[in-house]
Formats: C-alpha cells, sequence, structure tokens
C-alpha cells in the first residue's frame, strides 16, 4: 500500500507541475503582460527608436540645400594712418607736401546671401536618398520589435518550463526519499537484500543532482526573464499559442515572408538608397548656379581719415561648371555603382534567408505539435506502467530496481511532455516572426503603438532649433 502511495504522490506531482503550462494561477504574471513589458522596457528597442530618430534629422539635412544660407560679419577696431602727400610746386622749385596722421574707430558690419539655383539635381536626390535612409531604418526598428518579442515569448515559457521542471524533480526527490525508507523498512524484515537499499540511495543522490541541476537552469531563467522583459518575475500563468495569426499553409508563408519581412524590407530601401547615391555622384559632373546678395557698411575707413562712412551692396550670380578634377568625381560614381550592385545582391540573399527561415520555423512548429500529442501518450503509459510496476513488486514478482526504472521513465516522461508544450508555443512565435507579422498591433497588446512617423513629421520642415520634439 505504502508503493502504491508513493506512486500516487509521483503522478500528482506531475500533474501539479504540468498544470503550470494548463491552468493559470491566481495573482499570476501573463505572458501577454511580459511582452507589454519587454515592449516598453527592453533597452535594446528603446535604443533602436532613438537611432530612427537620429535618422529622420537627415532628411531635414538633405532639405536645406533648397534654403537660402545667410551669414553676418561684423569687425570693430581702431586704425591709425600716417600719410604724406605732395601738393604742388613746379619740377623746378622745391615741393611743397601735406602730411596728415592720426587714428580712427573702425566699424564694419555685413550680410551675405547664398541661394542654390542649380547643383545637378543633387539635393533632390539626397532628399530622396534620406528618405528612403528613413524608411529603411523604421524597417529595422521593425526588425528589433520582432526580436525583442519573440526574446520575451521565450524568456516567458523558458522560465515557465525551468519553474515546473524543477517542481517535478523536487517532488521526485521526497518520493525517492519514501521509497528508501520503505525500503530499508523491508531489508530490517529480511523482505529485501542490502543491494536494494544501495539501488534505491543511488537513485535519491541521482534525483538530487538533477533537482540541483534544475534549480540552476532555473535562476538562469529568472536572470533571463529580468534582463529581456525588464521586471522580475511573479508567479507565471498558462500561454496560448498564436498561430492563428500565422499564415495557413507553407507556400503562403514563403510568399509573405520573401516580400514583407523586415529584413527583406530594409534591403530593398537599401537599394533604393545606393541607387539615388549614384545619381549624386554623377550630380558632381553638372554645373553649379549660386546667386550671392551682399550688403555691407562701413564706419570709418581703412584708407583715409576723412571718410566718415560708405555703403556697399551686390547680386551676383555664380555659375561653376567643373573640367576636370583629378578623376575623384568618376571613382566616385564607379564606388557608387559598385555599390548598388552589392546592394542588389544583398537584397536577394535577405529573401532567400527569409524563405530558408519560414520553412525552418514551419517544420518546427509541425514537430512540436506531433512532439506533444507523442509525450502525452508517453506519459499515459508510463503512469500505467509505474502503477502496474508497483504492485507486482508488492507480490514480488518485481524488483526495487523496477520500480525505480519506472519511476524515472514517468517523471522524464513528464519532463518530456513539459518541454514539448514549451516548446509548442516558442515555436507559434517563431513562425509568426518568420513571416514579418510578430508585432505589438498583429498580438494586441494593450499598450500605446510606437509610431516614428510622428517624430519624422515633427522634425521634418523644422527650419531652426536644436531642442528635440520632446524637450532635451
Amino acid at each position: 500500500m505504502q508503493g502504491q502511495q508513493g506512486g500516487r504522490s509521483i503522478a500528482a506531482a506531475c500533474l501539479l507541475s504540468i498544470g503550470l503550462l494548463s491552468t493559470p494561477p491566481a495573482s499570476a504574471d501573463t505572458l501577454e503582460g511580459a511582452l507589454i513589458q519587454a515592449y516598453q522596457n527592453n533597452p535594446t528597442l528603446n535604443a533602436q527608436r532613438a537611432s530612427v530618430r537620429a535618422t529622420d534629422e537627415s532628411v531635414p539635412q538633405a532639405l536645406s540645400g533648397y534654403r537660402p544660407r545667410v551669414s553676418i560679419t561684423g569687425n570693430v577696431g581702431e586704425q591709425y594712418l600716417d600719410t604724406k602727400v605732395k601738393t604742388s610746386g613746379p619740377a623746378t622749385n622745391p615741393a611743397t607736401y601735406a602730411q596728415t596722421s592720426g587714428s580712427t574707430p573702425i566699424q564694419s558690419y555685413g550680410t551675405t546671401v547664398t541661394q542654390t539655383l542649380l547643383n545637378g539635381f543633387q539635393t533632390a536626390n539626397r532628399t530622396r536618398q534620406a528618405e528612403s535612409q528613413v524608411s529603411a531604418a523604421r524597417e529595422t526598428l521593425r526588425l528589433s520589435e520582432q526580436t525583442v518579442l519573440l526574446s520575451a515569448a521565450t524568456a516567458y515559457m523558458n522560465l515557465l518550463r525551468d519553474t515546473a521542471i524543477l517542481d517535478l524533480q523536487r517532488r521526485n526527490v521526497e518520493v525517492l526519499q519514501e521509497q528508501l525508507r520503505q525500503t530499508r523498512d523491508r531489508f530490517n524484515v529480511g523482505e529485501v537484500t542490502r543491494t536494494d537499499v544501495a539501488q534505491s540511495e543511488s537513485r535519491l543522490a541521482a534525483g538530487r543532482s538533477q533537482m540541483l541541476n534544475a534549480e540552476s537552469n532555473y535562476v538562469t531563467s529568472r536572470s533571463t526573464y529580468r534582463q529581456v522583459i525588464g521586471v522580475e518575475p511573479g508567479r507565471l500563468s498558462a500561454a496560448t499559442p498564436v498561430d492563428r495569426l500565422s499564415p495557413r499553409t507553407l507556400p503562403q508563408g514563403i510568399v509573405e515572408a520573401r516580400a514583407s519581412h523586415p529584413a527583406v524590407t530594409t534591403a530593398m530601401f537599401s537599394v533604393d538608397a545606393a541607387l539615388l547615391q549614384v545619381k549624386i555622384a554623377e550630380g558632381a559632373l553638372y554645373p553649379t548656379l549660386n546667386v550671392v546678395g551682399s550688403a555691407n557698411k562701413n564706419f570709418g575707413s581703412t584708407s583715409s581719415l576723412v571718410t566718415l562712412e560708405s555703403f556697399a551692396g551686390s547680386v551676383q550670380a555664380q555659375l561653376t561648371v567643373p573640367v576636370y578634377q583629378g578623376g575623384t568625381e568618376y571613382a566616385t560614381i564607379r564606388q557608387s555603382k559598385e555599390t548598388l550592385g552589392q546592394r542588389r545582391i544583398d537584397l536577394d540573399t535577405a529573401r532567400e534567408q527569409a524563405q530558408q527561415t519560414w520553412v525552418q520555423s514551419w517544420g518546427q512548429l509541425e514537430a512540436a505539435k506531433a512532439q506533444i500529442q507523442a509525450t502525452q501518450a508517453q506519459v499515459a503509459a508510463a503512469e500505467i506502467a509505474l502503477n502496474g510496476v508497483r504492485e507486482e513488486a508488492r507480490v514480488g514478482q518485481r524488483t526495487t530496481l523496477d520500480v525505480l526504472n519506472a519511476q524515472q521513465e514517468l517523471v522524464n516522461a513528464r519532463v518530456a511532455l513539459v518541454t514539448a508544450q514549451r516548446d509548442r508555443v516558442v515555436a507559434s512565435y517563431t513562425v509568426l516572426a518568420a513571416a514579418g507579422r510578430l508585432s505589438a498591433q498583429v498580438l494586441a497588446l494593450a499598450v500605446p503603438i510606437y509610431d516614428p512617423v510622428v517624430h519624422y513629421q515633427q522634425v521634418r520642415d523644422s527650419w531652426s532649433g536644436v531642442r528635440t520634439p520632446d524637450g532635451k
């Protein structure tokens, strides 16, 4: 009867542990809450958002080529003059001279306005290139969001799995301790030999070793959870797969991954930026036309003590026609074309990589589904086997080692089921990310969505100011 109670204890313990993945405890953290925390607090994601905001500033920098450049100069000083001038006298008589010396204050103020009218369309191409770079940065941000959300889901499920496994191993040690006590009692009355006692002691030591390893994995998972999600974990509740949000078929997912995965779209915008860089480089071969207006007001003179003030103003058209600058511009054009070819190859590589990742993730998801069914059957069979072996051992048809082996097989089956359930959920998020759909919007997270367009619109047409839109 004690053997039967021990079997029921381990089965109940296993059921309790596996229940961590199927029945949410009261006041527990949820996977959705963990994803929200990661979306708001993850430093890698926040750093990428700051990078996008910095990239936004490249557009007003490019647009500045359409705007005039104005400079103001001012000089204040004192001028000392000593002049001697011939005033009269024929060539045969001694001449007379007038000498003037003294100091006078000098003030000079000027303004220059330069407006570019023609520069080989370089300003227009730089603006379009900057906009392509902003779009690429947004897609990189979308890729970072996917990576962080997938890491958060993985960290959550790892901790949930390791919590359940640790509980399993602790209960297993308790059952093995009871098994050793029963074996010693039977040895004292002569029902078993010293070998049976030694086998029970050995299995208990192994169980304690497995429990210590589970504790180590649990501590590591808690640390990873804190790093990725940004808060200490509480009691974790059940998590469900997100298959409903993914493409339904393998071919559909391949098409979507090759077209809209953020790594692919980033490469697309990089091709656009490289193409515009070629046009910018070619613009250096075209003439440049500027209009320059200047106005200068002077008080005093550097050449005369009697001049009180003067004013000068001018408007000029400056046309510069490049003829030859040593060949630098031609090398730059060729270099830009080679870079464009590289970016196109990178785009092909990104598409192939996206397809490979999707197919691999799809296969892992299908395997995870089948693994759950297999481990569930394994657990059911191990439970029946353990109960049968214990009954047979009670009547002397099985040895203590048979009981210990059956008990360990049940624990291993339960651990395998916990791991399979974890893999099932993580695989569903991995598939969603492989299709390029893993985002706060698709998951419908209850969190304000970060919109990079807001900052872009705030700074795009800004003519001046050193404060960022958030006041820094």
